[in-house]
């Protein structure tokens, strides 16, 4: 490709050498590049790109993209842009032939229920036939296709990238959660979305925002480049961002509720065994007994943002409907162990914030006969606030809690349960460090009737460790010690 073409639209300057030449690939990592790539100088937390010029161009870099000043003497193209992450996301879109301009965009965000919102957006399109790409935390899909997912969103190189490999393959609809992180590190920069959804907003990374202002701030910028936003107003945040938008003349919002007046809303719940039913009314229309098939209110509210989402593309409600009935998210309230026909059920499930603790087990309480056992932990090197809640929510709403580790990371972990276990004001729980010894626990000390909730993990199959990550897969340990016994 020409460089001229790569920065087509673009502002810059031109600091060195010739914007008419030949390139080869755009890389923001000095190690991976090759003869007549175009390496992109990106301030991270731990390091500058800057500092490794040297180093690309003697691996061939023939272009620098840079935001500081840099002095080569090189026969190299030099290129100055006021940001290098927004660059990067540009050169990118160019560099891929603009591939989201040529899909359907659906962006998800909040703190909780994007995973599961992103599911079942898909079902609803693949239930009329539609090929989807779908972008989140467990694996991208192309189709049926799934990828393996680093982080939540990819680095917008890499985003530019699965989006023309989406084009390339026939997808229509993308539908994707967009992170805080991917906001505020313009990951999503220069992305036009068609439709995208708020959830909701509770205690979650302030390791990186530091601030709850800074976290609602880096989602709100999802809704400044929508063409069509839903939005959960029984979320204190959803009606600031409603409020917003309209501060800026932005009135292209639909909202939802269970409690409040809205254009998507959900009355007369019912909890049929593990399955939700509902009626539905969207502006003037109106749908009776929406089928769920995983339970919990707040699985409600993710359906509404997707009901929005799809009604917005243009869905009947009754095709909606039919898409939701066949819904299944992995390591969303999932249920495990059924080949088994235990006398009790095991549930595992992401949660991991305060908020999704809660939810988690308040919903399995509505069809727990006999003991709720919940087994979760927190993660180390983030947020240690939460921790404490975490322990109390955890007591208060089982009636056997076990405290172990999750994703330990750098920490001890020990003095992560040390934390949690500083919230606690009952004596109903078991502290077990070993994650495997606590699910092990929680299935020996079952009885009939009983629900274990395993919080945390959900999807991964993994523990990250000081010195490693090894594999740990829920479902695989519950088949482990079902067996043995």
């Amino acid at each position: 490709m020409n460089l001229a073409k790569l920065l087509d639209g673009l502002n810059y300057k031109l600091i060195k050498g010739d914007i008419n030449r030949e390139i080869n690939k755009i890389n923001y990592d000095s190690r991976k590049v090759q003869d007549k790539d175009v390496f992109v100088c990106i301030k991270g937390f731990e390091s500058d790109g800057h500092k490794f010029v040297d180093s690309a161009i003697k691996k061939g870099a023939k272009v620098i993209i840079c935001q500081d000043d840099i002095n080569i003497n090189e026969d190299v193209t030099i290129i100055k842009f006021d940001d290098t992450r927004k660059a990067l996301a540009s050169i990118g879109a160019n560099y891929y032939g603009r591939p989201s301009e040529k899909l359907e965009v659906i962006g998800i965000t909040g703190t909780n229920g994007k995973t599961t919102t992103a599911f079942m957006i898909k079902s609803i399109l693949e239930s009329l036939g539609e090929k989807v790409g779908l972008i989140g935390t467990i694996a991208n899909y192309i189709g049926d296709k799934q990828i393996k997912s680093e982080r939540t969103t990819p680095e917008s190189l890499e985003l530019q990238e699965l989006f023309c490999n989406m084009v390339n393959e026939g997808v229509k609809y993308c539908v994707m959660e967009v992170s805080s992180h991917s906001l505020e590190l313009d990951r999503v920069y220069g992305v036009k979305f068609k439709t995208s959804i708020f959830t909701n907003l509770t205690r979650d990374h302030l390791d990186f925002h530091k601030t709850f202002e800074n976290y609602y701030k880096a989602k709100y910028k999802l809704f400044e480049r929508t063409e069509v936003s839903i939005i959960n107003i029984d979320d204190k945040y959803g009606n600031r961002i409603t409020k917003d938008l309209e501060k800026e003349n932005i009135n292209n919002y639909l909202t939802y509720s269970i409690k409040n007046n809205a254009d998507i809303k959900a009355e007369n719940e019912k909890l049929e065994s593990m399955d939700i039913i509902f009626d539905l009314k969207v502006k003037d229309e109106r749908e009776k007994n929406i089928l769920l098939p995983i339970p919990g209110e707040y699985n409600v509210y993710n359906s509404l943002g997707a009901i929005g989402a799809c009604y917005s593309l243009g869905i009947s409600l009754e095709n909606i409907k039919k898409g939701l009935k066949e819904i299944v998210v992995p390591g969303r309230c999932e249920r495990v162990a059924r080949k088994y026909n235990l006398p009790f059920e095991i549930i595992i499930d992401y949660a991991h914030t305060p908020d999704g603790l809660e939810n988690i087990l308040k919903t399995a309480r509505q069809f727990t006969k006999g003991n709720l056992i919940s087994v979760f932990g927190c993660g180390g090197d983030r947020d240690k606030v939460k921790r404490p809640q975490m322990g109390k929510i955890g007591v208060d709403y089982s009636d056997i809690a076990i405290i172990t580790s999750d994703n330990p990371r750098s920490e001890e972990p020990e003095l992560i349960i040390k934390d949690v276990i500083q919230g606690i004001d009952k004596d109903n729980f078991i502290k077990i460090t070993s994650r495997y010894e606590a699910i092990e626990k929680a299935i020996n000390i079952a009885k009939k009737d009983d629900v274990i909730v395993i919080a945390g993990k959900g999807h991964e199959t993994y523990q990250i460790l000081k010195d490693k990550t090894i594999h740990f897969d829920e479902r695989e340990v519950i088949d482990e010690i079902l067996k043995k016994n």
